[in-house]
């Protein structure tokens, strides 16, 4: 057998199957080389495989449409002792702020909110330790903007102060409270600058332009017990009002009821009405000559019920405006006490008595004229005495 490995071209039978074998030995190497590799790139890809599996997965963006909003969850709420035997509805309005009052109640009506696992109606009376259970909900876009930037922090001068209340001396052109054109208020800033207070509620409200005593109660305990009072007229509130012209002394007494309306903007306007007005609501006034001034009457004014604009219209109604009054006043007055210093309306909230909600006891509270009022009254000279 002729080859080409072995001198002169021949080999025996011997070499010939020793070359065999070492060639088929090498083709088995090869083959599982192969398969190795063929492996090593499945398990390659196998892997990645399941590493872009447990990669989030690209969100498709579509310009012009609204980012997704993850839905809101169940929350379950405790109830602690301020809200011990408090209305279901009223408790929920409190946590839900911006969800209107229909919502509130067609959540509760539809069985989705629950006390302890089981169904409810609005005026169910909350026990401390309740669970109460609130489904999703939404609120507007202007409520989401509105949380979003939240009312600066802000603290006010402290009357009275302890566990029960606090009481304030309110400057004028600061709202009670966030409303119509007004995104907050007093007790927005008062809950910012107290984050630690687990309530902060209004015993009673102020205008907006009017200064002087404001109460805020710390529990909610304090806060029913200090509202009956206003209510049932326990308390005594007294305030100090500058009007035009000279206050008759004999008219220490306006009993005169007060309607309500709206003008065609939507903004809200008190008038006084006959007696048999169906809409009208009693209203009682009483005056006390304080000083008399040039050209005005500084008057001590104890209001009886506490009717929106009730000082402002029974004075105005009765031709003596308080300065500075823009929506009852006299405009031309208006604008000539702007040149002596009056920029503001002169209405302040000057003593208020009324029972500890915790003790029983009286409390009389008073809070000074501000400067700018009380630099307007040093300012102007009384009447000559006549000769």
């Amino acid at each position: 057998m002729a080859s080409a490995h072995t001198p002169g071209g021949r080999a025996t039978v011997g070499e010939g199957l020793q070359f065999a074998c070492r060639a088929s030995a090498g083709i088995d190497l090869l083959d599982w080389l192969v398969g190795c590799w063929t492996k090593l790139l499945l398990l390659q890809e196998f892997i990645s495989i399941q590493i872009n599996h447990l990669q989030p997965k690209p969100v498709k963006e579509i310009i012009g449409a609204k980012t997704a909003i993850s839905a809101p969850a169940v929350k379950w709420l405790v109830v602690d002792e301020e809200s011990h035997g408090q209305r279901l509805d009223n408790f929920l309005m409190r946590h839900l702020k911006g969800v209107p009052k229909t919502h509130v109640y067609r959540i509760i009506r539809s069985g989705e909110v629950r006390i302890n696992k089981g169904r409810c109606s609005a005026d169910s009376r909350l026990e401390t330790g309740d669970e109460v259970r609130v489904p999703p909900v939404r609120v507007s876009d202007k409520v989401a903007e509105k949380a979003a930037h939240p009312a600066p922090a802000r603290e006010f001068p402290v009357l009275l102060e302890d566990d029960h209340l606090l009481a304030i001396d309110k400057p004028a052109g600061v709202a009670v409270h966030g409303g119509s054109g007004v995104s907050f208020g007093v007790i927005e800033q008062l809950r910012q600058a107290r984050p630690l207070s687990k309530l902060l509620e209004l015993v009673h409200r102020l205008d907006r332009e009017t200064s002087g005593i404001l109460l805020v109660a710390k529990k909610r305990s304090a806060l029913k017990h200090l509202q009956d009072q206003f209510r049932e007229r326990e308390t005594g509130k007294t305030y100090l009002a500058l009007v035009q012209g000279e206050w008759p002394a004999k008219l220490k007494v306006i009993d005169q009821p007060l309607h309500k309306y709206l003008l065609p903007d939507g903004e809200r306007r008190v008038k006084v009405t006959h007696k048999d007005d169906p809409d009208g609501m009693r209203s009682i006034t009483l005056i006390k000559v304080a000083q008399r001034l040039q050209g005005g009457t500084l008057l001590e004014v104890t209001i009886k019920t506490g009717r929106t604009h009730q000082i402002r219209v029974h004075l105005a109604s009765n031709g003596h405006p308080i300065a500075g009054d823009d929506k009852y006043g006299d405009f031309e007055w208006n604008k000539q006490l702007q040149k002596h210093g009056l920029k503001r309306m002169f209405l302040h909230a000057w003593r208020l008595q009324f029972n500890h909600p915790a003790t029983g006891e009286r409390v009389a509270l008073q809070a000074e004229l501000p400067p700018e009022l009380q630099e307007y009254v040093d300012h102007v000279q009384p009447p000559a005495a006549p000769v």
